[in-house]
């Protein structure tokens, strides 16, 4: 259909494109005129949810940005810290949830291809994913198809394009059943003085447009993300877009090459909303206009639209702004790589959008409204109650018994069967793989080291916004320090339900005033991010299940010395295992009180903000100094379920010997914060280190043998191992290769 013979727009094909009648309304003010079928194509993926963070971004601007290594926070492709001698980390991570509950394979691929362009568009090499998973129940007739898909196209696109995989976090829920997440994260490396933005300048610089063809897949792809699912989500197939990791290898070492020249004035990846989004992008943040000749756009079908172009999210492309002149030269370089090149348009100083197709203007936008004006909402909210405390802990009468449950549990067993399907070591850089606290990357060529986690409990989230919000900032913390990095900055991506109910909305603005608090309070401050909203289905009763509240974490910290990283593995016989920390026993919202007693109930557990950063550093400085062999956090499950973890790692056993307490599960079991367990050839050094930091710390075994035991309970190394590697086989089926 000709867009300038396009019938008028009805209030239905307003309402189709996600956009609301006083929305629509701001559109005919914005315009002064009507909007045809393209314009209104453009405000609906620009003022979508996912792209201009309607509900989110009042809040957003509580989190703490800056610090004196940040060089660039949230509002780029990435976010970019300096980690010395001229380097800097380059992160962010996002999400792909309903493309893929929609179509796992390819929307769990897409969404790596699309994390990885944000990093590479800013100058960096990629040296790292990661992801964070949340599945349904293990039992509901989807889990295993969607596992299978999402695993599949992770591999499948992170193994080809030849960036490790390294870590990450795998969880089930029942209130994930009807809307999986997905979130990927990807760091690279630049030189700080090759770092690539994305504000278009220069009147009359060409804009052009690399990569693969443009087509149909993926078109409304940015607005069905921020919508629920209804029953009919497997209609949506066609929204979910389609990769090609051979062709991403391509791109990037295309761009890397291009932007080893002076060429580049600005780039931009083409990622949700696609040519639309990265055109509006680069211009408003320019203070510039853009004009761009639809006729030029490269395209793999027949007879596409100016509508279909725009908004197509077809992967693998990139639009850059050139210096004039430079157009052959760049040209040169993607023709050598086998990837499409043209010149589609120039830089203009109108601050509008302007589209031609054909000798015609199918569109005329001024970019304010669809940019920083777009609409803004500050919707009400109500930040749950806390639960009350636990007044009836019962007691548990087999200890043995509990741990071995708890370890083939699914939220706390081993993921081998997925880190084994994914490409851990490609580039000869990863120090530590996945299993740890966290992962190990050396900045190649150097002895630095980059430690990287994800990390979110949203069971905590759910009962107390705020201090899961605290929680999930504190463990990602933690767990770098675990391993002797020294936390710098994190990323997140804040996945909630539907923004317009005030008990979700309560939980986001919860969630975002516990980050906040932690990051300041950690030095710990927030570079890139991504929020991911109406993640929930609507039953055939109207009813709606939201996912728990996830606020994932993505944490990225500097070994100076990756050969002084530590590991969770029990190393020696007779070596003494501390606890550093806390010593309470809480157990609301523990694992233990689900899994063993089917109760999710109580407080979730306090974070003292002081107490984390004094054993981080104290944690930092007993790695450096060699006084201690083996680090692990103590998180879900409890310290036992950690002391079993590093016992596995380490194919050794621990003697355990504790204080005498009225209800032993609950020391063992709970899941109390700010605690990290250590193993030492010199117990007396470490505990006067803790005692000077003003931390706990208490003798609590010896390791060696061929079991975990302690008073009254002991459990082989052999059925642990069993135990804790059951799950996915059983889950999955034997074979390695998954069903998708």
């Amino acid at each position: 259909m000709d867009v300038l013979d396009a019938p008028r727009i009805t209030p239905e094909m307003v309402a189709e494109h996600g956009l609301s009648q006083e929305e629509y309304g701001r559109i005919l003010k914005a315009l002064g005129r009507e909007p045809n079928l393209v314009e209104l194509g453009i405000f609906s993926v620009m003022w979508s949810e996912h792209c201009s963070y309607k509900s989110s971004r009042v809040h957003l601007k509580k989190l703490p940005t800056e610090a004196p290594w940040v060089i660039c926070g949230p509002g780029e492709n990435a976010g970019v810290i300096d980690i010395g001698d001229g380097d800097a980390a380059i992160f962010k991570m996002e999400s792909h949830n309903h493309p893929s509950y929609i179509e796992p394979y390819q929307g769990a691929a897409t969404g790596v291809g699309g994390i990885l362009r944000d990093v590479f568009t800013m100058g960096a090499r990629p040296i790292a994913n990661l992801n964070a998973l949340r599945f349904g129940r293990p039992d509901h007739p989807k889990t295993r198809h969607l596992v299978a898909g999402v695993v599949a196209g992770i591999g499948g696109y992170g193994n080809c394009v030849g960036v490790p995989t390294v870590g990450g976090e795998v969880n089930f829920d029942e209130a994930y059943d009807g809307n999986i997440l997905v979130n990927a994260m990807t760091v690279g490396i630049a030189r700080t003085d090759k770092i690539f933005y994305s504000a278009a300048s220069g009147v009359g610089n060409p804009i052009v447009y690399v990569g693969s063809k443009t087509g149909r897949d993926g078109i409304h792809g940015a607005t069905m993300a921020s919508a629920d699912f209804a029953e009919d989500s497997e209609e949506k197939r066609p929204t979910v877009q389609v990769g090609d990791p051979f062709t991403e290898k391509l791109l990037i070492e295309a761009c890397l090459e291009l932007m080893a020249t002076d060429a580049i004035v600005a780039i931009q990846d083409m990622g949700a909303a696609g040519l639309t989004s990265s055109s509006v992008e680069m211009a408003s943040k320019g203070g510039a206009g853009i004009r761009l000749d639809m006729n030029k756009v490269p395209q793999r079908e027949e007879g596409m639209t100016p509508y279909e172009m725009m908004l197509s999210e077809s992967q693998e492309r990139m639009l850059m702004v050139l210096k004039p002149g430079r157009e052959a030269e760049a040209e040169a370089i993607f023709k050598k790589w086998e990837l499409d090149f043209a010149v589609i348009g120039q830089v203009t100083d109108t601050g509008r959008m302007e589209l031609v197709w054909n000798g015609e203007t199918v569109a005329d936008i001024p970019l304010g409204p669809l940019a920083d004006e777009a609409p803004c909402y500050e919707r009400p909210y109500a930040i749950p109650k806390a639960p009350e405390p636990l007044t009836d802990i019962p007691e548990s009468t087999d200890i043995a018994a509990d741990l071995l449950k708890l370890m083939a549990s699914p939220n706390l067993a081993s993921r081998g069967w997925i880190w084994q399907q994914y490409d851990q070591s490609v580039g000869a850089d990863t120090v530590q793989r996945p299993g740890g606290d966290a992962a190990v990357v050396r900045v190649h060529g150097t002895k630095k080291a980059l430690a990287i986690t994800t990390d979110c409990t949203p069971r905590y989230c759910y009962a107390d916004p705020v201090e899961g919000g605290k929680q999930a900032v504190a463990e990602a913390y933690r767990n770098l320090c675990a391993v002797g990095a020294k936390p710098l900055a994190i990323t997140n991506c804040l996945n909630f339900g539907n923004p317009q109910r005030p008990e979700i909305m309560g939980q986001f603005v919860g969630c975002i005033e516990g980050i906040a608090e932690a990051c300041r309070a950690l030095d710990f401050p927030v570079v890139s991010g991504n929020v991911s909203l109406y993640n929930e289905t609507k039953g055939e009763d109207g009813s709606s299940l939201a996912i728990l509240p996830t606020p994932a974490i993505g944490g990225v910290g500097l070994l100076e010395d990756w050969e002084k990283s530590a590991t969770i593995a029990f190393k020696a016989e007779g070596e003494t295992l501390l606890l550093l920390g806390h010593s309470t026993g809480h157990v609301g919202q523990s694992l233990w009180f689900d899994v063993c007693h089917g109760r999710r109930e109580g407080e979730a557990p306090r974070v003292d903000l002081a107490v984390e950063r004094r054993l981080g550093e104290l944690v930092r400085q007993l790695i450096a100094s060699g006084l201690v062999s083996a680090v692990h956090d103590v998180s879900d499950g409890g310290a036992l379920v950690a002391i079993a973890e590093m016992a596995i790692a380490g194919a050794i056993g621990a003697r355990l010997s504790l204080p005498a307490v009225a209800n032993p599960a609950s020391v063992l079991f709970g899941e109390d914060q700010g605690r990290i367990l250590v193993t030492t050839g010199d117990p007396e050094a470490v505990t006067a280190r803790a005692s000077a930091a003003s931390l706990f710390v208490a003798p609590i075994g010896v390791i060696g043998g061929l079991a975990v035991e302690g008073p009254g309970f002991s459990a082989s190394l052999a059925d642990l191992r069993a135990a804790h590697e059951g799950f996915f086989p059983k889950l999955m089926g034997s074979e390695l290769t998954p069903e998708f």
